[in-house]
Order: structure tokens, then sequence, then C-alpha cells
């Protein structure tokens, strides 16, 4: 089959697909008009769309429209970019983005970026290929750029905050931060086609749009530039190495845009005496600046946020200053020994009902019982382990609460107080000991009634005498 006969079949199937949707618009749609509109601009005729569509198109995706009826519209353009592999289709749908970017109010731009957000970018045309013939497979080459080419127009118009075909450049008047951001932005803008795809009349409509575009990026860049070199001897390293890199790469863009306008001239498009003439750089210059960042302060833009750090620092320790201030000054080196009598004396001359430290007889008195429980949570009810130790050294750590003092002498309430918690004490542990003792006979006149080796004549469970514990008279303590 001829080349001439498989173009023809593809044409034949492409009306017929269009026909079929416009059909399946007309009786399922709720938004007929507009998705009518938006086939018949973007056919599989290999020629642009009529301009009464895409004024439809621009309608509905006004200010004055709901916001439902233009997130419906991108919606529509965006299923009809995913799902067709024809490069007219692609193409066409692109320069209907192209056109409302440039015509219609700036509520577009914010709608399609959040409609980015929230989806897939319908922009995102990587993968993009038509082989259904050599020069489709090259107009795909060209569509991958061109879309990328607007995929980074509406990031430029996040990062400006205007759009650089409607609004006058800004370059000139920025500050260091705000310009490397800005020539950042606009040097990805910069655009040149590729390949045969240049000779194809609906790729000549967008080229015409690019190429417009550029003068005016340029322009900017130019600007932002010269703004750039006046303040570059006066930054620091770090910013200086991110202008150097910028200047550098305006220079190769220059020069593959000078190159981009002699195409355009070529084909006698955008009117060729507007296109400016692009001067390349001198390269002393581009030397001066490599030595400058060789030699420039190591500081950054990150240095200086910490500076700010060392002012903070100083604060906090302003603000401890006063609480330093208000403890009382500290006194000579004589004046220590002649404070510390009146220190010790002071809690004598106080009434008996408040102590040194705070302390008054109630919680004094809590101690002791405290004291108290635990000794008596120490004692063991086994007859069988031995008594304990009852030193003086354990007396005292038990009962006297004086004896980690510093060897003063207590209150008279408080010894006549501590007396009688240890007398109380003293009676509770004879209370106990009664009770282990009375707990340790019955224990054994247990045993040996039902002990079948025990003595037969009833012989008493205490031969030592009644009340007296066995283990307590060893006979044989005296012989080891």
């Amino acid at each position: 089959m001829s080349g001439g006969t498989q173009k023809s079949i593809r044409k034949a199937l492409g009306a017929l697909k269009d026909t079929t949707t416009v059909s399946l618009a007309k009786v399922n749609s709720d938004y007929k008009e507009l998705d009518i509109a938006i086939v018949k601009a973007t056919n599989h005729v290999e020629r642009p769309a009529k301009e009464k569509y895409i004024r439809a198109i621009f309608a509905a995706v006004s200010a004055t429209r709901p916001r439902a009826d233009v997130a419906y519209c991108i919606h529509a353009l965006a299923r009809r970019l995913a799902k067709t592999h024809n490069w007219a289709v692609a193409l066409k749908t692109l320069v209907v983005i192209h056109r409302a970017l440039r015509e219609v109010d700036p509520t577009f731009y914010e709608e399609l970026m959040n409609y980015g957000r929230s989806r897939s970018h319908m922009l995102n045309l990587a993968h993009f290929k038509d082989d259904s013939s050599p020069n489709a497979w090259d107009y795909s080459t060209w569509i991958r750029t061109y879309a990328l080419f607007l995929e980074e127009r509406l990031e430029c118009f996040r990062v400006l905050k205007y759009d650089i075909e409607m609004d006058r450049p800004r370059t000139k008047d920025l500050d260091t931060a705000e310009l490397l951001e800005h020539l950042s932005a606009l040097q990805q803008l910069l655009f040149r086609p590729q390949g045969a795809a240049v000779h194809n009349f609906v790729v000549q409509l967008a080229l015409s749009m690019v190429a417009s575009e550029s003068i005016k990026i340029y322009q900017a860049i130019s600007d932002g530039t010269v703004n750039l070199v006046d303040k570059f001897f006066e930054m620091q390293r770090h910013d200086a190495m991110r202008a150097l890199d910028i200047y550098r790469r305006a220079g190769q863009q220059a020069e593959r845009l000078s190159e981009f306008y002699e195409v355009c001239k070529s084909l006698d498009i955008g009117r060729g005496e507007k296109f400016t003439k692009i001067e390349q750089p001198p390269a002393s210059f581009l030397q001066a600046m490599e030595e400058y960042v060789k030699e420039a302060p190591q500081f950054s833009t990150v240095r200086k946020d910490q500076v700010v750090a060392p002012k903070e620092i100083l604060a906090i320790e302003y603000k401890k200053a006063p609480e330093e201030e208000a403890r009382p000054p500290s006194p000579p080196l004589p004046e220590p020994v002649k404070v510390e009598p009146v220190k010790v004396e002071a809690p004598i001359a106080e009434p008996p009902d408040l102590l040194a430290g705070g302390l008054d007889l109630l919680t004094l008195d809590s101690l002791y019982d405290d004291a108290i429980r635990r000794n008596n949570q120490n004692v063991s009810y086994n007859p069988w382990e031995p008594a304990p130790v009852n030193g003086t050294m354990m007396q005292q750590q038990l009962h006297d609460p004086f004896y980690a003092s510093n060897g003063m002498a207590a209150p008279h309430s408080v010894q006549m107080a501590a007396m009688a918690n240890q007398q109380q004490a003293f009676m509770l542990q004879q209370q106990q000991q009664q009770q282990q003792q009375m707990m340790m006979m019955m224990g054994q006149q247990q045993q040996q009634s039902m002990n079948p080796f025990g003595t037969p004549h009833g012989a008493p469970t205490h031969p030592y005498g009644p009340g007296v514990p066995v283990q307590a008279y060893n006979p044989y303590a005296g012989l080891l």
C-alpha cells in the first residue's frame, strides 16, 4: 500500500473519530456546546482551528463564568490531551492552552495550576509519540518540547507573580536574591525547535507565539543581567557563584537564540525586523568575574542567618541577668564567718510551732511515724531467724532523729515529742515480741501433737520454762 493511501486512511479514521465524539457530546454531555467546541478546535485536520471554536472555549474559562465551568473545560482539554496519540490533536490542544494563557485573564493561570496540583500535570507529555509516519515522529519531538515550554511558563508565572507577555519586565529593580531566582526561571523559557517540524503550518502557528514571547523574555533577561553585573562585585561567594552560572548560561542561550531568530526570519515568522540583535559578553569580563569568585568572602546568604543567633543568645543572657541581681550579693571573704552564727541561732529563736527549714510539729511527727513504720516492716516473724544486732550505731540510725545533724541541740518541745514517740515505739516493739512468742508456742504444740515419734509421756513443750524461746538459749553457744 502506497504512502498516499495510508495518509488518506488516517485522515478518514480521524474524521470518523471526530464525528463520533461530537455525536456522543450532543447526547450525553451537560456542556454540549463546550464539548463540541473543544472537539472541533482540536480535531485531526492538519490545519489551524477555526477562530469561533477557540473563542467559545475562551468564553468558558473567563473570570465571569462559574469556577465549576472553568474546571470542567480544563478537565476536558486534559482528557483530550491524555487520550490522543495523534500529533495534530495534541499540538492543537497545546495551542488552545497557550493562547488562553496569553489572551484570557490571569485567573486561568490559577485554575490551571490548581488542576495540576490536584491531579497529574496535564502538560507532562514526556512519553508522547506518534509513529504513524517519519514526519509524525519529528512532530512528536517538537510537541514534547512545546509542552515543556508551556509547563515552564506556568512555573515562571508562579515565581515572578506576573505574566511576562502582558506585563512590563521587573528585573531591573530586583534585589540579589529575587534577581537570581527570577533569572533562573526566565532562562528556562528560552526555546528553540528542532528537526523538520518548523516546516509544518500548524507548527509555525505555535512557533510564531513562542518567537514573540522569546523577545520579551530575552529583554527581561538582559535587564536582569545588567542589574546582576552591577551587584556582582559586592556579592558574597555563594551568591557570586550562582550569578556566574547565570551569566555563563545567558551567553550560551544568546548564541542559540540568535540561531533561532535566523530560522524565524527564513520562515517569515514574527516579522523579522522586530528581532533584537544579540551581543555576546566580552570574554575579559567573564574572566574578571571568575577571579572575583575565587577571592570572594566565604560568607553566604545562609551565614547571614547564622549571625542572628548570637544576638538571640545575648538576649537570653540579658534576661537571666536580673535573676542574678535579685539574689543577695556575695559578701566579702571575712563576712561569712560573722553571718554563720546568725543563721544557726535563727531556728532557736523561732516559736516552737515552726522549726528551721519551714518544718512544724505535725510534719516532724509524720516523719517519726514513717520511721517507725519502716522499722516495723523490717521485723521478721521467722522464729529461726537470728535476732538483729542492736548496736549503738544502729540504734542511733533508727531511733535518734538528730543523729545526722551537726550536733546542735533541738528545742525542748521537739525533744519531748521525740521521747514520747520513742516510748510509744518501745511499747509497740514489746507487744510484737510477745505476739511472736505466743505464735511460736502454739506452733510447737501443734507439731508435737501430730508427731508420731514424740515423747509418749507428754513431756512439756518448753523444758526450760514457759514463755522462754528455745532458740534463744543454745547450750552450745558458749563453746563456739
